[in-house]
């Protein structure tokens, strides 16, 4: 009898746009895609629902996650698939309504939500190019990790700009994460610079694969992202990645599927013992 094959992941390239619905179709094209591939789970990328830099016009759509429609689409949605969904993220209102808040979601097969991760790290910044991105001016930063585990092993979620910020992965790493999700919609000129490295480098340094789902292309907002979205194992070697387009396929994303080899993980936490090796010293200068 031939040995149990390694679950496969499915990870979903997007050109998402203003239009939550159009996403929404794109979405669960993508899942059934997933689903004749024989994934377990399908990761999207960073606002898979709704990428519109105009928050006045994307205010009409963004709700408290109680009111708004698009969580239960998605449980609908994996249901029907027979999948997991890690949802990417979506804009969502705060709870006591005073900002928004860039919310991911972990939905199994049976449509329950398992487990919910607010982007801690706003992307407040001045680029070279000029490009000036001020996400707290909307957006509330979330105040917990989140882990949550899955057919693939325990899933450590971040998004997008958390990448640059090594202690938060070290933080899910001390929570027992395997397997790391890096959803994002990284601007083309930070991508070219470091969305290859900051990517390896998070799952050298854990010891975990890494799945950075990525939107691409021209959006209708006006916006270019970088696309080439990774999937990386424990050792740093990539596993696959999407192609970088003017943007997403005919049927409104693109789809790699990988395979995600738990023994990866002890193996290369065994040659490189980072968890014993690590220690704290005060160091005099």
């Amino acid at each position: 009898m031939d040995a149990k094959l390694p679950p496969l992941a499915a990870i979903v390239q997007m050109t998402s746009g203003i239009d939550p619905d159009a996403n929404l179709r794109a979405i669960d094209r993508a899942l059934g895609e997933a689903a004749k591939h024989g994934a377990t789970i399908a990761f999207l990328p960073e606002m898979s629902l709704l990428l519109d830099r105009d928050r006045q016009r994307s205010a009409a759509h963004i709700a408290r996650e109680a009111d708004s429609p698009w969580p239960a689409a998605l449980q609908d949605m994996t249901r029907r698939h027979g999948v997991w969904l890690h949802s990417g993220s979506m804009p969502l209102l705060s709870d006591d309504g005073s900002k928004r808040v860039n919310r991911s979601h972990v939905i199994a097969a049976d449509g329950s939500i398992r487990a919910r991760y607010d982007k801690i790290h706003m992307f407040d910044v001045d680029l070279p190019t000029g490009e000036k991105w001020t996400e707290s001016a909307a957006y509330a930063g979330g105040e917990a990790i989140a882990l949550v585990d899955t057919p693939i092993g325990r899933l450590g979620l971040s998004i997008c700009y958390d990448l640059r910020f090594p202690e938060l992965y070290r933080a899910l790493v001390d929570g027992g994460a395997e397997v790391i999700a890096i959803p994002a919609a990284f601007t083309v000129p930070t991508g070219e610079a470091h969305w290859h490295t900051l990517v390896r480098a998070r799952a050298i340094e854990t010891g975990c694969h890494v799945i950075a789902a990525a939107q691409c292309g021209v959006h209708a907002d006006g916006r270019a992202t970088y696309g080439h979205s990774l999937a990386v194992d424990p050792w740093g070697i990539v596993l696959g990645e999407a192609a970088a387009k003017s943007g997403a396929g005919d049927q409104g994303f693109d789809l790699i599927a990988v395979e995600i080899d738990a023994a990866a993980v002890a193996k290369a936490r065994q040659a490189i013992p980072l968890a014993r090796s690590r220690t704290v010293r005060s160091i005099m200068l």
